[in-house]
């Protein structure tokens, strides 16, 4: 005899589908309208469309439904991050011109402020991410890394290149070719300046439990 399939139902309002929180120990979160896309969301504020919020909430391994902050009107959601225990928000507040992180610790439901970052900071919200370790404010164009806060640094990439994670003062970011047949290869920058310490062939990959691996040819 077949198992049972088990099927949990749960109240999302408009968001119809959920992705780990990688590092969380199973967490699921999901947005609706521009699914934390913050660029995405500031041309919405600035065309004054009807979109003029969104929701981010967050399921546990059992599928409790968590909904730790509501955006007002002109406020947007961000990718999440989960860091030392708490799931970190990113909420860009246009009204007020400026981004902010908060923490929430779920044991505590206790929902606190980390930072206020004035949009006068930053360019615009193009792949702006929070991003560890440790926690900080990065922003990534075609050609160019910026980390915003905690300190501040800038430097220039190839626009093969895409900001993976953070170990202490280095960077690790994955370069694609194809020339003609695709491949990925590591590469390591040092803080402040973003000077290439080390490159090495293989594909970083994001795993569910917080550690990055590395698939080596």
């Amino acid at each position: 005899m077949s198992e049972k399939v088990l099927i949990r139902k749960m109240k999302t309002g408009s968001i119809q589908s959920l992705e780990p929180l990688y590092g969380s120990g199973g967490w699921l979160w999901g947005s609706d309208y521009t699914s934390g896309d913050l660029y995405e969301a500031e041309e919405l504020y600035r065309d004054g469309h009807r979109i003029s919020r969104n929701r981010l909430i967050f399921a546990d391994p059992r599928g409790r439904i968590v909904e730790p902050l509501k955006a007002s009107r002109g406020q947007y959601f961000g990718r999440p991050l989960y860091a030392d225990g708490k799931i970190i928000l990113l909420l860009a507040d246009f009204p007020d011109d400026a981004v902010r992180l908060f923490s929430y610790d779920d044991g505590k439901e206790e929902l606190t402020e980390i930072v206020r970052v004035p949009h006068s900071e930053f360019k615009d919200c193009y792949n702006l991410m929070p991003e560890k370790e440790p926690l900080m404010l990065s922003r990534q164009s075609h050609d160019r890394f910026e980390i915003i806060w905690p300190e501040k640094a800038g430097f220039a990439i190839s626009p093969q290149e895409t900001f993976c994670f953070r170990d202490g003062e280095k960077l690790y970011f994955s370069r694609w070719y194809e020339d003609p047949d695709y491949r990925e290869e590591v590469v390591v920058r040092q803080l402040p300046d973003g000077r290439i310490t080390e490159v090495f062939p293989g594909a970083i990959n994001f795993m569910e439990n917080g550690e990055m691996w590395v698939l080596e040819p």
